[in-house]
């Protein structure tokens, strides 16, 4: 992503704004917008929406997206939540536990981490892991990534044992496709988990959670509701249809006796 600091200023005289005006709307020091427009600091995206709002301008006007769809990367999402929280390098590093030069390289795109590092990144920046995942990664492509690395097996070793080819098996880790219900099956048989691990979100459940009453969470955690929400996990498209109508047919029922 790159940051047209020649656009903002051509945008800021254009409204016969000075460097002071514009900095005031936005809420930033007249020197750091003068160092943006130069483009010699790259705002964070909390920065660059106060100064296409403060513009009225959308912001994909204020960036170079090479006539595509806007993407942050992984790398500019840790390093804009980095700088947001007024960490160095060497301070994150420290708290995930790796090298600041590594940490750079990841920053800058130069390495792919692996999700175990993704997951302390997260961690010591206090966000959910689907904040600074890859934007055209999938909820489904990090999770069978995580699961083939836990195992220690490569693309190639899972996409054998699954009866599909290596590069369907990348092409899925990465996002770029969705998978069809039956590769999903086979890849999870291969990896011993249910379906279902691959397609809930967890990080959704979890904000769900605090909205719940006491008495559903206590719910939730009784040993024979987990072995039913198991047991479904595992049923056919047709059997979930089955089950789903019988509920139908007996709050329905429930209401007419009522």
């Amino acid at each position: 992503m790159v940051i047209l600091g020649e656009k903002i200023r051509e945008l800021r005289e254009e409204r016969d704004y000075t460097l002071s005006d514009l900095a005031e709307r936005a809420g930033l020091s007249i020197s750091y917008l003068s160092e943006i427009e130069r483009g010699a600091k790259r705002p964070s995206l909390k920065t660059l929406d106060k100064i296409a709002a403060a513009l009225n301008v959308s912001r994909n006007v204020l960036v170079d997206i090479g006539g595509e769809k806007l993407k942050i990367s992984m790398g500019d999402k840790i390093r804009m939540l980095r700088e947001e929280d007024k960490l160095t390098l060497g301070d994150l590093a420290k708290n995930v536990g790796i090298s600041p030069s590594y940490l750079s390289e990841i920053e800058r795109e130069s390495v792919h981490p692996s999700v175990s590092t993704i997951k302390s990144i997260s961690r010591a920046l206090e966000v959910p892991i689907t904040t600074i995942m890859h934007s055209h990664e999938s909820t489904i492509g990090l999770k069978l990534r995580a699961s083939r690395e836990e195992q220690g097996m490569t693309q190639a070793d899972l996409a054998d044992k699954a009866g599909v080819s290596a590069g369907l098996i990348g092409q899925i880790e990465n996002g770029r496709v969705q998978p069809s219900l039956k590769t999903l099956e086979n890849v999870a048989d291969v990896l011993g988990v249910s379906p279902c691990y691959f397609v809930l979100d967890n990080d959704s459940i979890e904000q769900m959670l605090p909205s719940f009453s006491p008495e559903l969470r206590k719910m939730l955690a009784d040993d024979n509701v987990q072995a039913v929400l198991r047991l479904i996990c595992n049923l056919s498209e047709d059997e979930l249809k089955f089950i789903l109508n019988f509920i139908q047919l007996f709050k329905k029922s429930k209401i007419t006796n009522f």
